[in-house]
């Protein structure tokens, strides 16, 4: 199996979105964005409820998937097919938009943090009319693999290389999404699947991977290859490993529709203007 090893070093750019949240935005503020089918990662992190208590009011999504992990705080969700629901600490919400979707998010006050990520996925051609769907999980249903030393890993996506799975299913990507607690020294293996593109997001302490180090807050694009060992350096670490299924698919985008010409984008914003989702 060929070592991964890290490709780039990606910092987040501060913005501003929906109604006000702030958040650290590291995909997507390039439209020319070449991590496909990853098209955004967003992290939010804050205890001052003004950042992020405005939230992001109903908005339209088609040809794409969200995903949304939750580690502090409450977000309530709500669609215009009458689906109503609260997302909490350790919670995972994965929403297929389709052919077409309006929905709201809207942090709740609670013990006054809201901390996590929003990610984008596109779905392939063949998916992007699919009836929406949710995949919901709270975090006592996601599995956790205990590692050696007090490591663990919470399987929110995929399986592990010991064979832990995520109840989430059907996802045309295919994806790997792991939590991933390590103690200081502590080292990992994990098998990253062929032509997917891999993420790592380190939240807290740092990380070699491959002899090169990633520090906390910094989103590391990874090299082709398979084999992947992540090893804590002097201190706890935890981070997340996500990868999905490259496409190769053409992409036309427009906000929050993604498809894959031009026309199917300006019939998306003229099927959202015209009431049609």
């Amino acid at each position: 199996m060929n070592q991964i090893a890290v490709k780039e070093r990606l910092q987040g750019t501060l913005m501003r979105e929906g109604a006000g949240v702030k958040l650290f935005r590291y995909i997507g503020a390039d439209r020319q964005n070449p991590y496909e089918p990853f098209l955004l990662f967003d992290f939010f992190d804050s205890d001052n409820p003004l950042d992020f208590i405005a939230g992001f009011p109903p908005h339209p999504h088609r040809g794409f998937e969200t995903v949304t992990y939750l580690l502090d705080g409450q977000i309530a969700h709500e669609d215009n097919h009458g689906r109503r629901g609260l997302i909490g600490p350790g919670d995972v919400q994965w929403m297929t938009a389709g052919k077409g979707i309006i929905h709201s998010e809207m942090p709740q006050q609670g013990n006054g943090r809201l901390t996590g990520l929003q990610l984008w996925l596109n779905l392939p051609a063949a998916s992007k009319w699919v009836e929406p769907n949710y995949q919901e999980f709270t975090a006592d249903e996601l599995p956790v693999e205990a590692l050696p030393a007090g490591g663990q890993i919470k399987v929110i996506a995929g399986e592990t290389l010991r064979g832990s799975r995520s109840p989430i299913h059907g996802i045309a990507n295919q994806p790997l999404f792991l939590d991933i607690s390590l103690a200081a020294g502590q080292a990992v293996n994990e098998v990253v699947a062929e032509d997917h593109q891999a993420l790592l997001f380190v939240l807290k302490g740092q990380l070699a991977v491959d002899s090169e180090t990633v520090a906390a807050h910094t989103l590391a694009v990874l090299s082709e290859g398979t084999a992947l060992r992540l090893q804590a350096m002097d201190e706890e670490t935890r981070c997340l490993l996500i990868t999905a299924k490259k496409l190769h698919e053409p992409i036309a985008r427009l906000g929050p529709f993604v498809m894959n010409t031009q026309e199917e984008v300006m019939q998306a914003l003229d099927d959202f203007r015209n009431q049609r989702f």
